[in-house]
């Protein structure tokens, strides 16, 4: 289903330079798309997006979200067939020492997006990623709802439940089913884990740098909850909502929730031992210590209810949890010890997705 959607076409992807843009390049590329990058800058070193040198597979624009006339050229030079927005910032703690450049970059910046949309004269259908920190989190113990109120006590649940507001706010101002040809939805998931990252403050980063070091791993927060998942599925569900959006006008506004399997709710520190297991490290209780520590307000519980996508896009997750954990090492021990191609290991990782979802009688994996 999705490689007859995309295979041939022009995808535009922001934030493609980054942990979740740089896999669905690769993706996209594997099913024959014609990817158009636009970012701001290779958001970390080591950088996933450089291993690869996918700046040599794609056209690649240097550019922020928040120069409106930067993004409104570059759309209107390539106008692609289908867009999927996901330059933001994203680092929570990141957010409590600069609220400005994680207030401008996720909300103006989504704007930004939606305002060179507004000019586009051909077909175009755009998946705007925001996250399921856009939820005003009251950890209750069942998934949020699509419907469910929007908003954070923190700057950057803030601006994504900001950004959600302004998508739905220019749906309904400027993209009328009747007289637009640019249809829009919305994507969230969160607690997205996989080979490749680098960001700072991310778990499985700080596990697999201090394991290749032969550190102990220090760890806050060891029983906060989360629903973990792969970075290929949320990107199955944001690429299966891109596909039905182009064929049903139906979804033109709506949001879609994507999370993992309910039996993916692990503590962090259940997720660090399995992780170390894999790893092979010969005491895992060596590997980590626990600090008690809480320099800002971070959720303990935060899940979603993925019924709407079940119905609409009949979308399901599609990896167990030790399914994950397994690409998610393979992917890092391969990296640290240069045994193979990293771009041929991640399409080789796609497949093996793509192959388990076959398997799972997944819809967007069928032909």
């Amino acid at each position: 289903m999705l490689e007859k959607a995309y295979a041939g076409k022009k995808v535009l992807i922001t934030g493609h330079t980054g942990f979740k843009g740089t896999w669905l390049t690769c993706w996209l590329l594997k099913m024959g798309a014609k990817i158009v990058g636009l970012s701001k800058d290779i958001p970390t070193s080591p950088s996933m997006f450089e291993e690869l040198s996918l700046q040599n597979r794609i056209t690649h624009h240097v550019a922020d979200v928040r120069d409106l006339s930067r993004v409104r050229h570059i759309i209107a030079e390539e106008k692609p067939d289908f867009v999927f927005h996901l330059a933001a910032q994203a680092i929570v703690s990141r957010s409590y020492k600069d609220p400005l450049e994680t207030i401008t970059t996720n909300a103006i910046g989504t704007a930004h997006i939606l305002e060179a949309l507004r000019e586009v004269d051909h077909p175009c259908a755009a998946v705007i990623i925001t996250s399921d920190k856009c939820y005003n989190n009251v950890e209750w113990v069942w998934g949020y709802r699509e419907t469910d109120e929007l908003g954070g006590a923190d700057i950057y649940s803030g601006s994504k439940g900001a950004a959600e507001l302004i998508v739905r706010s220019y749906v309904k101002s400027f993209f009328s089913p009747s007289d637009t040809k640019v249809r829009v939805a919305v994507g969230r998931a969160g607690n997205v884990i996989g080979g490749g990252d680098w960001a700072t403050d991310r778990i499985v980063v700080d596990c697999v740098k201090a394991w290749n070091e032969g550190k102990t791993l220090e760890i806050r927060n060891p029983d906060s909850t989360r629903p973990w998942q792969h970075v290929l599925e949320p990107l199955s569900g944001y690429l299966t909502l891109g596909a039905t959006l182009d064929a049903d006008i139906r979804l033109h506004g709506e949001a879609f929730n994507f999370g993992p399997r309910a039996e993916q709710n692990r503590t962090v520190l259940d997720l660090i031992r399995d992780l170390s297991k894999k790893w092979s490290n010969d005491n895992s209780i060596d590997a980590i210590r626990i600090i008690e520590r809480k320099p800002f307000h971070e959720a303990g519980l935060l899940k979603l209810n993925c019924d709407k996508a079940l119905f609409h896009l009949r979308w399901e997750a599609n990896l167990n949890y030790h399914e994950m954990i397994d690409l998610i090492v393979d992917w890092y021990r391969t990296f640290f010890e240069k045994s193979s191609d990293m771009y041929g290991l991640t399409l080789g990782q796609i497949a093996t997705f793509e192959a388990i979802a076959r398997r799972n009688s997944r819809l967007w994996s069928l032909p």
